[in-house]
């Protein structure tokens, strides 16, 4: 599945999925996940923080990216599934504000797992919620597996899928 559209789309045939390494992203792609990543983390949400973290480059890095047929295959959401050795981690889960109450989201997780499952079967998967997105998470099997903690003053509850 990696460098390629896997074919999934929401009802409706809106939406494609690409799961790629760093290196399978044309810059395009590439440029517009960053982009969005920063439009909404750091400009909405007012949150300076180091998004290009190096972990992007990582070789068992996964970029799912969401992408809206309706509007010429414009990234729309993005997040990444990192390979922490024991575990797999989803981090840098966003949506365009355009996309927000559609559904993307859901395709964007379900997509986000799946790529997390297909990396570690067996492993257990984590994120860093921001907490009030808490009961959503736990909508695809998150529980919370640790105390609330502060990060870049947004609070956030780490969460876990047990496999």
């Amino acid at each position: 599945m990696a460098g390629q559209h896997d074919g999934r789309e929401s009802p409706g045939g809106r939406w494609a999925i690409r799961v790629a390494a760093i290196d399978e992203l044309d810059a395009r792609t590439a440029y517009e996940a960053w982009r969005l990543r920063q439009d909404v983390f750091v400009v909405e949400q007012e949150c300076a923080y180091p998004d290009l973290d190096g972990r992007d480059l990582e070789p068992r890095a996964r970029h799912v990216v969401l992408l809206d047929g309706d509007d010429g295959g414009r990234v729309v959401g993005t997040a990444r599934v990192l390979d922490d050795g024991d575990v797999q981690r989803i981090g840098r889960v966003v949506c365009h504000p355009d996309v927000r109450g559609t559904g993307a989201s859901r395709v964007l997780m379900r997509a986000s797992l799946d790529a997390a499952t297909a990396a570690a079967p067996e492993q257990d998967v984590v994120l860093g919620a921001q907490s009030p997105l808490v009961g959503w998470y736990g909508s695809f099997g998150f529980t919370p597996d640790g105390p609330e903690y502060l990060e870049d003053d947004i609070p956030h509850t780490p969460m876990r899928l047990r496999r």
